[in-house]
């Protein structure tokens, strides 16, 4: 991605507006918003802001995980099972 081609005035957005989320439908590139010369908001399209949401998501999950490993918070898995089981008992 081209950030300097992704770049945009807020004042072209206000006058391209539906121009602009069209091209966002149809899988362009997140445009850059800017307020007086400077960065303020990322516009883009919904499908990828879910896929980005749900990656942040996952890789949370991964260092909480690798962090529980470091810390020793670790079962045998017979034994991680067993307790699932139990709980869904419940």
């Amino acid at each position: 991605m081209k950030l300097k081609e992704s770049v945009r005035p807020i004042s072209y957005l206000k006058a391209h507006a539906p121009e602009m989320i069209r091209g966002l439908a149809d899988g362009s590139e997140p445009v850059i918003i800017t307020l007086h010369g400077e960065a303020k908001a990322v516009l883009q399209d919904i499908a990828t802001y879910e896929q980005t949401q749900e990656t942040l998501a996952l890789l949370k999950m991964l260092a909480l995980s690798t962090k529980s490993l470091e810390a020793g918070r670790v079962r045998p898995m017979r034994q991680a099972f067993a307790r699932i089981r139990d709980r869904m008992k419940v």
